[in-house]
């Protein structure tokens, strides 16, 4: 359901509302939606989840296929391993609980259940990075460092809506365990109907000759709205969305960073051991030495609050962007 009246003044403030969506058309669910139309047309996907029903938006394919619908508790571990067995008879399996229950409680059963055994499992894990207000505990701010070395692991970070449809679809016919940074929620609708997804393929969201962003999860359309804020003071950047993560888009992103003589990586995450860390060893390998911005999560726990609050602190928000941007005028 695409929701066009998010344009009121102020910010949403819900524990499970992901981003600004002042003045942003948003739909609700869209992972839910679209995985009860595709089970619809696929008699073989099965969704399952670890008590998170409701807060993983899981529930329109609940409802529309109850007998193919297995919650298993609080009990991450046994979620991975239920998966991993249905799988082996000819199912897909598409998983939801928090983003840090899966990694730090369920590791193992990632590892070894699914991806060691290809398991046709799909993680669409909600509430990655900062955007869980219950603190450390609940916010999983290193789970691309974690997940990156599980080898014949594919991991997603979608940018919007739109893309985050097109992921769930696209993964049915992805071989193997997928880990997705799912968006809950009220998500922001950002790409046109001419984007598409292409798994490895990093995509260009917006064009400028100044300096070179580099992104990941909705992180890219806080980015581009910076680059339009930023392009009226007579800077002109230029967005590069990396929706997957592994497999890495390293001649994507290096074509794309040889342009500019300043770049900026921003992720939802760590700055050690994700995108950025990433985009730093793609530089390396390939000898291009380019001055960069890191912009994301220090290495260490947060405290407990509002979105809007925790961004500001910790320096991921929009005015972060801006003055990313504008330095060295």
């Amino acid at each position: 359901m695409v929701d066009t009246a998010a344009t009121t003044a102020g910010r949403t403030r819900g524990m499970g509302e992901l981003i600004d969506v002042i003045g942003k058309t948003t739909e609700l669910a869209p992972f839910g939606t679209t995985l009860a139309a595709l089970a619809a047309e696929r008699p073989e996907i099965v969704g399952l989840t670890a008590d998170m029903g409701r807060y993983s938006d899981i529930l329109p394919f609940r409802d529309a296929f109850p007998d193919r619908f297995f919650n298993v508790g609080m009990a991450e571990q046994d979620l991975l391993m239920i998966a991993a067995g249905l799988s082996k008879v000819g199912k897909i399996a598409y998983c939801t609980t928090y983003s840090v229950f899966i990694t730090r409680r369920a590791y193992d059963f990632v590892a070894i259940s699914c991806a060691h055994s290809r398991a046709n499992v799909k993680i669409f894990a909600g509430m990655p990075g900062l955007v869980n207000g219950y603190g450390a505990t609940h916010q999983a701010t290193e789970d691309l460092n974690m997940m990156r070395g599980i080898a014949d692991l594919t991991i997603i970070d979608p940018c919007d809506a739109t893309e985050l449809k097109q992921v769930v679809r696209a993964v049915a016919d992805i071989p193997g365990t997928v880990y997705v940074r799912s968006l809950r929620g009220k998500v922001p609708v950002e790409l046109g109907n001419d984007y598409r997804f292409e798994l490895g393929k990093a995509k260009v969201l917006r064009e400028g000759s100044a300096v070179g962003i580099i992104s990941c999860g909705y992180m890219s359309m806080r980015a581009r709205d910076a680059a339009d804020i930023a392009a009226g003071q007579g800077i002109d950047a230029a967005v590069l969305h990396v929706g997957t993560i592994k497999p890495f888009d390293r001649d994507g992103v290096l074509a794309f960073a040889s342009r500019f003589d300043r770049l900026i990586v921003a992720e939802n995450h760590k700055t050690t051991g994700g995108l950025a860390s990433l985009v730093v060893e793609a530089l390396y390998d390939a000898g291009l030495i380019k001055p960069l911005v890191k912009i994301g999560l220090a290495d260490s726990f947060f405290e407990c609050g509002s979105q809007e609050y925790l961004e500001a602190k910790y320096e991921v928000d929009l005015p972060r962007f801006v003055r990313a941007i504008l330095e060295n005028k």
